[in-house]
């Protein structure tokens, strides 16, 4: 019996999300509670996102966006914020050949001014690289908060000349940073926080949301196709009643 229910857990769901978006969130926490400098928490989250990545692929996820820096995060201690942008470099310098192999298309969301001009022009050339590829599309939120995107976006149709009773909900969609993607079916937060912290806030208007209390760094395969599991037994209503007589 052990088996089978072990078995049962690891079944994929066939409603499986199309574009799931993930709060990173807990590395602190995580190598706080391992008497560990937080850098090596957010040294740790980047290792986890591979395996994450490999799941993704393995479930059938097309699209995962993923929460790496904030707009506010540039308030965080001078060091913090410095090993994060090492970082980054260095996964690009680690990993992109690899993930090229591996057909992930990289896709930035959110502005890259305030990173060095070096740094600016690895991730151009990891966006260009990669541009083709169609196995998994991974959309890196660098430098992102979702209300400045919406006011950007706002800036560009009045830039523009985009008269006002031809705003739409569709034509602002199209000026945001993800437009080239579905809106996010599913928003997963690690470490049990309960809000997005200005993440997708346009985009995730009727995305269905999954909190867990793992910190980012353990939330792993099993962890991820959990939240699949949980997401395929909910009915997606958008506002709407889908069975009149069943709700009356």
């Amino acid at each position: 019996m052990a088996a089978k229910k072990n078995e049962d857990t690891k079944q994929i769901p066939n409603n499986i999300p199309v574009h799931v978006a993930i709060i990173m969130d807990g590395n602190g926490r995580w190598a706080r509670a391992r008497g560990l400098p937080r850098l090596a928490g957010h040294r740790a989250g980047v290792d986890n996102l591979r395996r994450v990545l490999e799941a993704s692929v393995e479930y059938g996820i097309q699209i995962l966006t993923i929460y790496a820096f904030s707009t506010e995060n540039w308030n965080r201690p001078e060091s913090e914020v410095k090993g994060l942008i090492a970082i980054l470099e260095e996964v690009i310098d680690r990993e992109l050949q690899s993930l090229h192999e591996n057909g992930v298309q990289l896709r930035h969301i959110g502005r890259l001014e305030r990173l060095g001009a070096k740094l600016q022009e690895k991730v151009k050339h990891a966006i260009e690289l990669t541009k083709n590829n169609d196995r998994l599309i991974l959309n890196v939120a660098w430098n992102y908060g979702g209300r400045a995107e919406i006011v950007h976006a706002i800036q560009e149709i009045i830039q523009d000349g985009v008269p006002a009773d031809e705003i739409s909900e569709e034509l602002l969609s199209s000026y945001l940073y993800t437009s080239e993607s579905p809106d996010p079916d599913l928003i997963i937060r690690t470490s049990g926080e309960m809000r997005v912290s200005n993440f997708l806030i346009w985009q995730g208007a009727y995305s269905e949301l999954y909190v867990t209390p793992h910190y980012w760094p353990d939330f792993g395969p099993d962890e991820l196709l959990e939240a699949i599991q949980d997401y395929a037994q909910r009915e997606r209503r958008y506002g709407q009643v889908l069975d009149p007589i069943a709700s009356s």
